[in-house]
């Protein structure tokens, strides 16, 4: 039963299989005749279109390629000049604190030497002043002395003669 309901819609109808090719070749003919150039036009402009981007964004990829390799040498040169730089400065600092230690060294050595000289003056003026303050306190030693001895007109006599047998020994 199934086979005989199938049938109908397997075999063709003559009069449906002329209307349809009738039907297709119509609209084959206005497709082709108003439809088929514009479509044909749109497809060449879109593959044109397509194309074009194509190429453009080959263009960008070359520029892009382009720039970065700038990029790269502006780098490169950047970090040779800063490494320039800092060698400069490097140098330049080293220059400034050997400037800096020999002129302390330099103001140091005459500082010491100034501070020697002052030592030398002040322990010279203690000297004198202990010289004159020792032959001061001997003067008055010896003057309490001889006068204590020359009290006794005895002593006086002894102390003359002393000193004269002394002179006459030299």
């Amino acid at each position: 039963m199934i086979l005989l309901a199938l049938n109908p819609l397997v075999s063709p109808d003559p009069g449906l299989f002329i209307w349809s090719t009738v039907t297709f070749l119509i609209l084959f003919f206005l497709l082709s005749k108003f439809a088929w150039k514009p479509i044909v036009k749109a497809l060449d402009e879109r593959e044109r279109f397509i194309e074009d981007a194509l190429s453009k964004a080959e263009m960008a990829k070359l520029e892009m390629a382009k720039l970065i390799g700038e990029n790269e040498d502006l780098l490169k040169e950047a970090r040779l000049e800063r490494d320039s730089i800092l060698k400069e400065a490097k140098g330049i600092k080293d220059q400034i604190v050997n400037d800096a230690k020999d002129l302390a060294k330099s103001e140091g050595a005459k500082l010491i030497e100034k501070a020697k000289i002052e030592i030398t003056n002040q322990k010279l003026a203690a000297m004198a002043e202990i010289k004159n303050q020792v032959s001061s306190l001997s003067i008055e030693i010896a003057e309490k002395v001889l006068r204590k001895q020359l009290e006794d007109q005895g002593k006086q006599q002894a102390l003359v003669n002393d000193l004269l047998k002394e002179v006459k020994l030299n």
